[in-house]
Order: C-alpha cells, then sequence, then structure tokens
C-alpha cells in the first residue's frame, strides 16, 4: 500500500480548494507536462499581459499562498502561480524522473515555462521558492526579465539554530498538531487565516517527495547578475536575520532593492500586509528597468 493509498488525500484537496475559493481574481487552471511531471498551475489576469511566474515556500505553502496577493499582482499581469513538482499541491511527478538535483529543477522550470509559451518572465518566489527562483535567473539569465525575492531561505544567510529546533518535531514526524504548534511560534502568535492554516495543517504528512537542497548561490555568480532584483524581507522573522540577508544581498546583487516590512514573521509574510505586499510587487515589476 502506498503513502497516497492511506493519506486523506481528500481532506487535503477540500482544504486547498478552500484557500483558492478566497483567490482574489478569477482564476484557469492549466496542467502543464514536463519530463519531471505534470506541473499544476494557476493562472490570473489579462491574457496579454506581461507575464509573472510565482513559486511557494516548502512544505504546505502551494501556490494558493499567494490568494491574497492574486487580485493586485494579476491586475495587469498574466500571473502564473505554481505547485511545485513533488511537493504538497495538485502537480504530480513522474515516477521515475522526478526532480532529484538542481539541475533537474532548472531543467523542470524550463521545460514549464516552455509548455507555457514563456520565452521571457518576470519571476518570483517565496522562501524555498526564491531559492529556486534565484538559482533559475543564475541559470538562465536571458530568460528572466525581473526577480523577486520574498524572505528567501539559505540564498544570502543560513538559518538560525532556534528555528531548527524549533521545526525539528515537525520535521521528523509532521503532524498537523506540530504544524500547528510550529506555525504559531514562529509566527508570534499572530492571527493566521483558519483556512490557509487548515491547508497547512492537511499537508502534514503528504506523500511529498524529498525535497532538492543545495548550497547557497556562489558569491562570483551572483555579483554577474545583472538583472534587477526585489528583495522583501520579513522583519520579525525567526528563519534568518533579515539585516543580515539584507546586507549580503546588497553586497554581492549588482541590482538590488532591499526592503524590510516589520514586525512580519517568515511564515505570515504572504498573509500579513497584502496590500503592501503587492503595492511593492507592482511598483517594482513596472518600473522601467533603465
Amino acid at each position: 500500500m502506498s503513502a497516497r493509498d492511506t493519506y486523506d488525500m481528500h481532506a487535503f484537496h477540500a482544504a486547498y480548494d478552500q484557500v483558492m475559493s478566497t483567490w482574489s481574481a478569477p482564476v484557469e487552471v492549466a496542467a502543464v507536462p514536463t519530463p519531471h511531471g505534470v506541473t499544476h498551475v494557476n493562472v490570473s489576469g489579462p491574457a496579454d499581459g506581461p507575464p509573472l511566474v510565482l513559486l511557494p515556500g516548502g512544505g504546505g505553502a502551494t501556490s494558493a499562498s499567494w490568494y491574497r496577493q492574486a487580485a493586485e499582482l494579476s491586475r495587469v499581469h498574466r500571473l502564473y502561480a505554481v505547485d511545485l513538482i513533488g511537493a504538497p499541491g495538485r502537480s504530480t511527478p513522474a515516477a521515475d524522473r522526478h526532480p532529484r538535483t538542481l539541475a533537474d529543477l532548472a531543467a523542470w522550470l524550463d521545460a514549464l515555462l516552455k509548455g507555457l509559451g514563456l520565452a521571457v518572465t518576470d519571476l518570483g518566489g517565496y522562501s524555498y521558492g526564491a531559492w529556486i527562483a534565484l538559482h533559475h535567473a543564475l541559470h538562465a539569465p536571458d530568460r528572466v526579465r525581473r526577480l523577486v525575492l520574498l524572505d528567501p531561505t539559505q540564498c544570502f544567510a543560513g538559518f538560525r539554530p532556534r528555528y531548527l529546533w524549533h521545526a525539528l518535531p515537525m520535521l521528523l514526524r509532521p503532524t498537523p498538531r506540530r504544524v500547528r504548534a510550529f506555525l504559531e511560534w514562529e509566527t508570534g502568535g499572530a492571527p493566521l487565516d483558519p483556512d490557509w492554516l487548515a491547508l497547512q495543517e492537511a499537508a502534514a504528512g503528504f506523500p511529498a517527495l524529498q525535497p532538492v537542497t543545495g548550497s547557497r548561490p556562489a558569491p562570483d555568480a551572483l555579483r554577474r547578475l545583472e538583472l534587477p532584483v526585489l528583495l522583501l524581507l520579513a522583519g520579525g522573522s525567526r528563519a534568518h536575520d533579515p539585516a543580515e540577508v539584507a546586507a549580503r544581498a546588497e553586497a554581492l546583487l549588482p541590482r538590488v532593492t532591499a526592503i524590510t516590512l516589520p514586525e512580519v514573521s517568515h511564515h505570515a509574510l504572504p498573509l500579513a500586509a497584502p496590500a503592501e505586499v503587492g503595492r511593492r510587487f507592482t511598483d517594482f515589476l513596472t518600473r522601467s528597468t533603465g
């Protein structure tokens, strides 16, 4: 009996659909075949708008995590919110060719962009998704027009040991109770959307694959990245030191704009201050590249 046979996939999909029912813009669904599996993409915005591809964080984040920014981000742009291959969500990894390395992730994203018909796109990511987005911009800078990184992890600084210590029980044996306890700790007890929290809890035990991990991008490679980068940091993040992340990014990236949103935690960032996050996003994306 497989993990998918024993996991309550119906409950997960119901929680996913509940969050998507509050998606703040009309949404279409695309299922894009790639050599690494079929990728589920939630699509919003004008068909002729400039494309914006968004990658979620790890764990139970899923593409639904952009639901509060969807209206603002898709007002002008054609928004493509992606469920990562092998992670909780509606994407289906290939049984024998799912991503195992950073090169596999790059090949998957190359194939996804090709399948979506996007020769060039703005690219954004949150947390682990920002790590993937940054590596992809280094891999294919000619395919990325602008890059947005929301509190990126393992890009410019490591995790705080205390964060990893608190995450350890959830990582070793994920349960809804452990997921909730961890999120309540990291967000400092801030009010959390119950539908979003229910989705995080429903993702506990999802039969996901081992996520692809790796080192931070090489400093020399970052110094050569000439495209504009927006770095939006959670000032109250317990995942890492936002001041250290900003300082290292500004020292390495030639064209970075670093903004810290005060009193917002790492895991609350996609939910908190949606108007502020959306405004910063759109101001940056509509600015002339010079």
